[in-house]
């Protein structure tokens, strides 16, 4: 299966550190991640989809800078830094483009509030009025994985790219007060209209 964030890691990590140590790391990186995805276990197939697209990259990313010369301060920066400066901004990027459709804010809350309640990445409970919508989170796959695969800290990273994604927007405010993340009983995603 063909991983598309792959070829962003590769770029962020010969960025960061060079070719030669960059090809090092990302071997290490490859390495990993085909053993995390062999240990995927009683997994949905919408879970497993987005643990190997989306959440055991970043994890086989954290693993691999590990395993170099870097302290974990390093690592921890280093994975901040691709979270922030490449996946937050590529999907901030995106919110913005999208407010460009006419109706944005039902529209994103109409599929945003179908999509939480169907999948089983979350198990969550919703509100919505006219101007707002809110979405309480209390158990996420990208949580579960982290805590699974020994890297519970890295989940902050995740929920701290919902702020970036979310922030500055003009047609759509967002605010939480906590995540599982932060070590919190939950994520209370709240959305309102601008």
């Amino acid at each position: 299966m063909k991983i598309k964030q792959e070829k962003d890691i590769k770029k962020f990590l010969d960025n960061e550190f060079g070719e030669a140590k960059g090809n090092e790391i990302f071997s290490f990186q490859e390495e990993i991640l085909n053993e995390l995805i062999k240990n995927i276990h009683d997994k949905s197939e919408n879970q497993r989809k987005t643990l190997i697209q989306t959440i055991l990259p970043r994890i086989a990313l954290f693993k691999a800078m590990i395993k170099t010369d870097l302290s974990e301060d390093e690592v921890y920066q280093h994975m901040q830094k691709y979270m922030m400066d490449i996946v937050a901004a590529k999907k901030h990027a995106s919110m913005v483009k999208m407010e460009k459709i006419p109706g944005f804010y039902v529209l994103y809350r109409n599929i945003f509030l179908r999509v939480v309640k169907k999948t089983d990445l979350w198990e969550s409970t919703q509100k919505s009025g006219k101007d707002y919508f809110d979405v309480t989170m209390k158990k996420c796959l990208w949580h579960t994985a982290c805590k699974e695969n020994d890297c519970p800290h890295l989940c902050r990273l995740f929920c701290d790219v919902d702020d970036v994604t979310y922030g500055k927007l003009k047609k759509l405010g967002f605010l939480r007060t906590k995540t599982l993340g932060y070590d919190k009983d939950c994520c209370d995603f709240h959305f309102y209209k601008k």
